[in-house]
């Protein structure tokens, strides 16, 4: 077995146990308070699947990026609904709830709507030229790797949520050592052409990590708890849906080192926005809050 084989076969395994996972984590009353918000959805649609590619792909053109490279850079543009979404509003101090609610909603679309863009788009940074994908059996394979274990997780969790209780800890345990073992063998395989990567390519990076996050926060209408989750989701694109598709059609590729570099750098910087509006809402007269003064 060739070493890209295994590491789509481990990144596959990594993204099905994550999406059984959401879904025991989550209950069908926050998805649906989340639906029923139809303006939110329509704007978390918009910022997701609209101004986040067309900034994405703006940049790619504008620092001349090379085909192979782009691509992976506009798969993880076009694959919003990433897991670390919910916990990364706690930290910040956003809206829990609609976060869970949005991560769901764009992680289950995507699978349809993400292979349906970057085959509409990648002509845009390809010269013109459509790189071979397979778009039926892209789609397939996230219906089978994403909406179906996030189905099986909230099944589960709705019918049997005693059980669901009892299998996070472990489901949770697994999913760390599945992401750092993919993580690591990506990393190990391709640390050659990430050391590669020029000042100007992490210049470009965090340029797109800025503009998601703006677009986040521009889309989350009225409330600083709620810009600050839409900031955080649309910022986080989900890494394990973009590296099945970057290692399932550009294996072997610079496309792999590109979505897995970006993918570094938007995590950890979302990471560091979130810790840091954290620590300021626990610090008084810097949280936007109004106080409350006693009088004697």
């Amino acid at each position: 077995m060739s070493l890209d084989r295994l590491i789509n076969i481990l990144v596959t395994i990594t993204l099905i146990e994550m999406m059984v996972l959401i879904g025991l984590r989550v209950t069908f009353a926050e998805i649906v308070a989340t639906v029923r918000d139809w303006r939110l959805v329509a704007r978390a649609a918009a910022a997701n699947y609209l101004f986040v590619p067309l900034v994405a792909i703006a940049l790619l053109i504008g620092f001349d990026v090379s085909p192979a490279v782009a691509a992976g850079f506009l798969i993880l543009a076009v694959c919003p609904g990433a897991p670390f979404g919910p916990p990364f509003a706690g930290i910040a101090r956003a809206n829990v709830p609609v976060a869970v609610g949005l991560m769901v909603v764009l992680a289950g679309s995507s699978a349809i709507l993400s292979p349906l863009l970057l085959r509409l788009l990648l002509p845009w940074v390809s010269g013109g030229e459509v790189p071979s994908v397979d778009l039926i059996g892209m789609v397939g394979a996230l219906f089978l790797t994403q909406l179906l274990p996030l189905l099986l997780g909230l099944v589960v969790r709705h019918w049997r949520p005693r059980l669901a209780e009892r299998l996070l800890s472990p489901f949770e345990l697994v999913s760390k050592i599945l992401s750092l073992s993919v993580a690591g063998l990506i990393l190990a395989t391709q640390f050659r052409m990430l050391s590669e990567i020029r000042i100007r390519g992490f210049v470009g990076m965090l340029v797109l990590l800025a503009a998601t996050l703006a677009i986040g926060w521009l889309a989350g209408g009225p409330g600083r708890d709620r810009r600050k989750t839409m900031a955080l989701t649309t910022a986080l694109r989900n890494v394990g849906v973009g590296l099945v598709i970057v290692t399932g059609n550009f294996a072997g590729t610079p496309a792999v080192s590109a979505a897995l570099a970006y993918g570094i750098v938007e995590v950890a910087g979302a990471l560091l926005l979130a810790l840091w509006w954290g620590r300021r809402e626990t610090m008084p007269g810097l949280s936007g809050r109004p106080t409350t003064t006693s009088r004697n």
